[in-house]
């Protein structure tokens, strides 16, 4: 439970400002952003800016309604039956302003005929077109302006406007219809714009949540490798030592002791190992350096020595005329390498002679050879062999060389790694 807790991405602190100001957007954004705790969108409901917009295009549309109503009454060629249909029409399409988000093209291809037939009916054709043009793809957007745009001329040929030219008429009105679709177009551009740099930003906050997971997880991976190098070695000594006396209770006195010392100094040294990288990561949270030096290349004498005492026949033969000379990390990832290899000699290969090889020069790279003769008895059966290995070629292949691993045609193993040396 506390882990999953740990993982749990926190809310962004923008969210409650955003909802806060809800009313201030148009509802197609606000459900955008006002997600459910399943980051579903929520129930869409207007908002007050919703509202507001509403209640002004139906005032739009009723004041231009108004307007042409007295042109039919005062339209000689129109009936009182025809203007009194004039105005019925004008305000069903009116009222209809108030459903134009539910069903913009629907309510858009009502307008045709009723806009034919009705002059009324002009400021809710006008307001049908830009909603058409905000909330639809623009092909139904130039669908419904083509086919009310060729109506117009039949239109203006029945009825034509008292006061006005017929192709001025035609002309006034055809630009307007353009200029209405334009002013629609822009708001819906500007609408996606929106919802394109949200989707961004979410997608670019869950992208940092996913490389913080994953740097995480490398920082566990690099750790455990750690351990398993430090400590592996030192583990494997105090096994040796300690199936030793198990086997061997009857032994002199001597050895007996030295056994145990060298389980001691083996316990102490894996213990210092372990504070070290607990220090390393604290350390790292506090942006210190670790006390306690890496290992180089320099230290392989001391690695050698040391397996050397707990009874393992080692032969190194070291070509490296300066180990000062080698970068800190090319040595320490040699280093490691080496202690690796002979770890897993003296697990699998027990009695049989390692010989561990090192040559290299600037500009040629550095090549740490570990190889051991098949064991005289059987081979011994490691639970989770193999794990060191995998962690020693990526270490490699991070340090920029490359390590290869196998038997040899005698029946041993050899562990061969090459690692940049720049000049």
């Amino acid at each position: 439970m506390e882990s999953s807790q740990q993982t749990t991405t926190p809310v962004p602190a923008q969210e409650p400002q955003v909802s806060a100001r809800r009313w201030l957007l148009p509802s197609t954004l606000a459900d955008e952003l006002d997600l459910d705790s399943q980051g579903q969108p929520g129930r869409r409901r207007r908002t007050a800016r919703d509202w507001l917009v509403d209640f002004c295009c139906f005032f739009i549309a009723v004041v231009m309604g108004l307007a042409f109503s007295q042109q039919v009454w005062d339209n000689p060629r129109l009936s009182p039956a025809v203007a009194v249909a004039d105005q019925v029409i004008g305000a069903l399409a009116c009222a209809g302003v108030w459903l134009r988000r539910r069903w913009p093209l629907g309510y858009a291809v009502a307008m045709i005929p009723a806009g034919f037939l009705s002059d009324t009916a002009a400021g809710a054709v006008m307001i049908s077109i830009f909603t058409v043009a905000v909330h639809r793809p623009f092909r139904d957007a130039a669908w419904v302006v083509g086919i009310s745009g060729a109506l117009l001329p039949v239109f203006y040929w029945w009825r034509p406007a008292p006061d006005s030219p017929y192709l001025l008429s035609v002309s006034f009105t055809v630009i307007l219809m353009v200029t209405v679709v334009g002013w629609g177009m822009f708001v819906r551009s500007r609408r996606q714009l929106l919802m394109s740099l949200r989707d961004r930003a979410r997608r670019a906050e869950t992208e940092a949540g996913l490389r913080a997971e994953q740097a995480q997880r490398l920082a566990r991976e690099a750790i455990a490798r750690e351990m398993h190098d430090v400590l592996a070695h030192r583990l494997t000594l105090l096994s040796v030592h300690a199936g030793a006396l198990e086997f061997r209770p009857d032994a002199p006195r001597d050895e007996i002791a030295r056994a145990a010392g060298v389980i001691r100094e083996s316990a102490h040294e894996a213990l210092q190992d372990l504070r070290e990288i607990i220090g390393v990561l604290r350390a790292g949270d506090q942006g210190d350096e670790p006390g306690r030096p890496q290992p180089t290349l320099a230290a392989l004498d001391a690695l050698v020595a040391e397996s050397r005492e707990a009874g393992m026949k080692v032969g190194l033969d070291n070509r490296v005329g300066d180990p000062d000379t080698v970068p800190a990390s090319t040595g320490r990832t040699a280093y490691r390498i080496a202690q690796e290899g002979l770890t897993n000699a003296r697990k699998h290969a027990p009695g049989a002679e390692v010989t561990l090889t090192v040559d290299g020069a600037p500009g040629d790279g550095l090549t740490v050879t570990v190889r051991n003769p098949a064991p005289s008895g059987p081979v011994p059966h490691v639970p989770g062999s193999g794990q060191g290995l995998i962690g020693l070629t990526e270490r490699a292949t991070l340090a920029g060389g490359r390590l290869d691993h196998g038997p040899g045609p005698d029946g041993g193993f050899a562990v061969r790694a090459w690692l940049p040396w720049a000049g």
